[in-house]
């Protein structure tokens, strides 16, 4: 998703110090691009980036095994899990 392709309706403000303005409007010069678009596919390019790693993974064929595998093993009783379970909380 580029920031042409998205209707603008909402406003956001930054603020930055010279150095970094003037290494944005240099940027955005070699991308032929205006600082605000510029900054925009940056920022969502980012944003995308970051959120992959939350949202989804990707294994391998023997990686996707071992996961099965490993859910795929019976459960086994954790004493001290069911401990802290069984004993109240600070907040009751």
């Amino acid at each position: 998703m580029t920031a042409s392709l998205v209707s603008k309706s909402e406003r956001i403000d930054v603020r930055a110090s010279l150095p970094v303005k003037l290494l944005l409007q240099e940027a955005a010069r070699a991308a032929h691009k205006n600082v605000s678009e510029f900054m925009l596919d940056v920022s969502i390019a980012a944003a995308n980036q970051m959120l992959a790693d939350r949202l989804r993974f990707e294994l391998s064929a023997e990686q996707w095994a071992a996961f099965e595998a490993a859910l795929d093993q019976p459960v086994r009783a954790k004493p001290s899990l069911q401990k802290l379970l069984d004993e109240p909380g600070l907040l009751g």
